[in-house]
């Protein structure tokens, strides 16, 4: 034992809330508010304070119905780690137990970070350094689902700087090569893929649907796709060997 005192639980639903200047932590109560901005006097945590495109009221953490949930107020949109964005014109979005990285756009390419986390209900006892580690959990997929996938993925999964989903052209070479007599197509490929993203969606995946983001979508979909993939280790580094495979073999 090496002496110190563990923290009490939070009570469900306390928010912590914090910035590079610094932060709060609050209970639930309804109708609670907690601003946000660049005018330290007038806000509950300064974020942008040197960057003028940062609104001085920039957005709005509010307690409601039993959940938080954020606002934005200011000029320029707030940036959820999924790509979404959330504009002055639009209702809010409640917000998660668990952690949430939210971004504040600023002048000049820069982004602003809120870190954000909403306790849960305790419903299980402490772990004890002997427990067994609890796998994450894999979305089933078949194996021509998984092989997609793998392809669609390829450049995360082969760790590159700045990756982004295969076209439905490149992932249907992908898959031709490793099954040729398959006749396969890119209208196959994003049949299919458009199908996994329905399915893990209706199980409360969120990011994966067209109405969540809005016209022009661009690579949204799958980006929120592979990040879920990836999370959840339905995909992992090694299943490229599934694209090395020999078809004859």
């Amino acid at each position: 034992m090496d002496g110190r005192t563990q923290a009490p639980p939070a009570v469900e639903n306390t928010i912590f809330v914090q910035a590079l200047t610094g932060g709060i932590t609050v209970g639930p109560k309804q109708g609670r508010e907690l601003l946000f901005g660049r005018n330290r006097p007038e806000v509950h945590v300064c974020v942008g304070e040197d960057d003028p495109q940062v609104s001085r009221h920039h957005g709005t953490l509010f307690f409601d119905d039993g959940s938080w949930c954020v606002r934005t107020t200011g000029r320029t949109p707030i940036r959820f780690p999924d790509r979404r964005m959330l504009f002055e014109s639009e209702p809010p979005i409640p917000l998660a137990p668990g952690y949430t990285l939210l971004f504040v756009t600023g002048s000049s390419g820069r982004e602003h970070a809120l870190e954000i986390r909403v306790s849960g209900p305790d419903r299980s006892a402490p772990v004890r350094p002997d427990d067994h580690t609890r796998a994450p959990r894999t979305w089933p997929m078949d194996a021509t689902e998984h092989l997609v996938l793998v392809a669609l993925a390829r450049r995360y999964l082969q760790h590159e700087p700045q990756p982004a989903p295969q076209s439905w052209r490149q992932v249907e070479a992908e898959v031709a090569r490793v099954q040729p007599d398959a006749g396969w197509t890119h209208r196959r490929v994003e049949h299919l893929v458009t199908a996994i993203r329905a399915r893990l969606s209706k199980a409360g995946v969120p990011g994966l649907t067209r109405e969540e983001w809005g016209d022009p979508v661009g690579n949204a979909l799958n980006e929120s796709l592979i990040s879920e993939l990836l999370r959840s280790t339905t995909i992992i580094p090694t299943d490229l060997a599934l694209l090395d495979a020999d078809p004859a073999g």
